[in-house]
């Protein structure tokens, strides 16, 4: 599956290895990278699946990884993803700066 600029994605990326962990932490979870998934709007023009890219997400971050899904929905029956929706935060936060 391929997006575009602009598109709701889902990626994933290594925050650290395994071997760069602290020792201060529990044995089982040295041994595991320490993984992110986040969402955002895809900032490429174009990208596919296993893709690095960078996405910005609804509070304004920009975050870079493999991209592993388009439209990404939720799986705890909330429905289906209502894009318009998406960008009501963003919205807002314009609103309230004006109010300033």
């Amino acid at each position: 599956m391929s997006a575009k600029k602009g598109d709701w994605v889902r990626i994933h990326g290594i925050v650290l290895k395994s071997s760069e962990r602290t020792a201060n932490i529990p044995e089982d979870t040295k041994k595991v990278d320490l993984e992110m998934w986040n969402k955002g709007f895809l900032l490429n023009d174009s990208a596919k699946i296993g893709d690095e890219v960078e996405v910005e997400t609804v509070i304004g971050r920009k975050v870079k990884g493999t991209l592993i899904e388009v439209n990404h929905q939720y799986e705890l029956n909330y429905g289906r993803l209502i894009p318009e929706l998406l960008h009501i935060g963003i919205q807002a936060r314009e609103i309230l700066k004006e109010c300033e």
